[in-house]
C-alpha cells in the first residue's frame, strides 16, 4: 500500500480507502471483507452505508485493530428504520454519533463530518441551529480529532474552508465531472481545479468519493468518453488532483475489495489515463456532463446537480435519491423557458430531462 500525509495531524492515509455504501452480505463477509482490506494495508475508511449492518461489521473487524483505522464518521447521516437516512436533527445527530463510539468500543472519531452539504439554505442551518458548535465542543473535547466535511458543490466547499477549522474535505471527484483541455474548459473544470488547489495551499486533505462517475466510467456505453475507463485510470487521475490523499471505493465484496487493491501493484501503463485527452464537446452530444453552461437557470434549479442525482440513481447509488430530495429546488419546478438547452454545449434535451428526472423521483418515492 501506498501512504499519503495529513497535514493538519500527520496522520498517514493509505491511498486506497474504503466506502461502505456498496457494502453487502452477511455480518460474517462483511466483517472478512473489513478484516481484509486492514490486513492489505488500507486504513480508511468511510462511515457512511447505504444500510445500518455494516456498522457490525465494522465492529468486528476494527476489534484489537483501532490504532490501526483512521474513521470518517458522517454528522447527519442516520440509520433509524435500519436505512440510510438523512437528518439536521442535533438530537438524532447526538444519539447516533454516540451510538457508533458505543458499537466501536472507541472514545473517538478521527475525522467528523458535516455529512453531504450542497446548498447554502443548508450551511444556514448547520451553522447557525447547533450542529457545527456541537462538532467544534468534540473537537475540544477529543471526540473528533480532525474536523470535515462532504460536499459536490464547489462554491459551498469554499465556503466551509472559509472558517479555518477543516482538515478533511470528502469531495466527488473524476475525469467525467473535472474535464478540462485546451480551449475546451468544459462546465465548472476551473472552478473545481481551483478548489483542490485552495485545499492543497490550505492544508486540507480531500478523500474522493464517487471516482468511476456511479460506475458509469467503467462502461463504454455509459461513459461520455464513450470509451470504457479502468480501475486504475479513474484512481490515477484522481490521485492526481491536488491536496487528494485517498480514494474511497464502494466495495460489495471481497472480488471487488481485489480489483481496487490491484491499483497499488498496477504496472504505469495500466495508470495511464491520457485516453481522455482525445475527449472534445462533440464527443458528448446529447449527454448531460454537468457543465452548468446553463446557469444561471431563472427559476433557480441546479441543472446540473440534478442531472448527477439522476444519473446516480440510475446506476444503482442508494443514497442519490435521498440527496436529490434535499435540494431547496427540484426538477418538477421547470417552466420550460428553453434558457438552459439554448446555452447547453451538448444540445442535452433538458426541458425533456426535468420532467423525466421529476416522474423518476416521484415514482421511486412512491415505492
Amino acid at each position: 500500500m501506498k501512504y499519503r500525509t495529513l497535514p493538519h495531524g500527520g496522520e498517514t492515509v493509505s491511498v486506497i480507502g474504503l466506502g461502505s455504501g456498496s457494502l453487502t452480505g452477511t455480518e460474517e463477509e462483511l466483517t472478512e471483507v473489513i478484516a481484509a482490506a486492514i490486513e492489505q494495508g488500507i486504513n480508511y475508511f468511510d462511515m457512511a452505508p447505504s444500510v445500518k449492518a455494516p456498522f457490525f461489521a465494522y465492529a468486528k473487524a476494527f476489534e484489537g485493530r483501532r490504532e490501526r483505522v483512521i474513521t470518517q464518521m458522517h454528522f447527519g447521516a442516520i440509520y433509524k428504520s435500519g436505512e440510510y437516512g438523512w437528518t439536521r436533527d442535533l438530537d438524532e445527530i447526538k444519539s447516533q454519533f454516540e451510538w457508533q463510539l458505543k458499537l466501536l468500543h472507541t472514545d473517538y472519531t478521527d475525522m467528523g463530518f458535516i455529512h453531504c452539504i450542497d446548498d447554502r439554505d443548508d450551511l444556514d442551518q448547520v451553522m447557525k441551529a447547533g450542529l457545527w458548535e456541537y462538532m467544534k465542543a468534540l473537537k475540544e473535547e477529543g471526540k473528533i480529532r480532525h474536523l470535515g466535511f462532504s460536499s459536490h458543490n464547489p462554491d459551498i466547499a469554499r465556503r466551509i474552508l472559509d472558517t479555518g477549522l477543516i482538515d478533511m474535505m470528502m469531495f466527488s471527484i473524476n475525469p467525467a465531472y473535472d474535464y478540462q483541455e485546451g480551449e475546451y474548459a468544459i462546465g465548472e473544470a476551473a472552478e473545481r481545479a481551483a478548489l483542490y488547489r485552495q485545499c492543497e495551499r490550505m492544508g486540507v486533505g480531500i478523500s474522493v468519493m464517487k471516482p468511476f462517475a456511479g460506475g458509469q466510467l467503467l462502461d463504454a456505453k455509459t461513459s461520455i468518453f464513450q470509451k470504457a475507463l479502468t480501475h486504475e485510470q479513474c484512481f490515477q487521475y484522481v490521485l492526481d488532483r491536488p491536496a487528494v490523499l485517498t480514494v474511497l471505493p464502494g466495495v460489495r465484496n471481497m472480488q471487488d475489495l481485489q480489483t481496487a487493491l490491484h491499483y497499488v501493484t498496477a504496472a504505469p501503463e495500466e495508470k495511464d489515463y491520457s485516453i481522455i485527452g482525445g475527449f472534445t464537446p462533440q464527443d458528448a452530444d446529447g449527454i448531460c456532463v454537468y457543465c452548468n453552461h446553463c446557469q444561471p437557470c431563472p427559476e433557480g434549479l441546479n441543472v446540473g446537480l440534478i442531472n448527477k442525482y439522476y444519473d446516480l440513481a440510475l446506476a444503482g447509488d442508494k443514497m442519490a435519491a435521498g440527496h436529490y430530495r434535499k435540494l431547496p429546488i427540484k426538477a418538477d419546478a421547470c417552466i420550460r423557458c428553453g434558457h438552459c438547452q439554448i446555452r447547453c454545449p451538448f444540445h442535452v434535451k433538458q426541458e425533456q430531462r426535468m420532467a423525466e428526472i421529476a416522474a423518476y423521483f416521484i415514482s421511486e418515492n412512491k415505492e
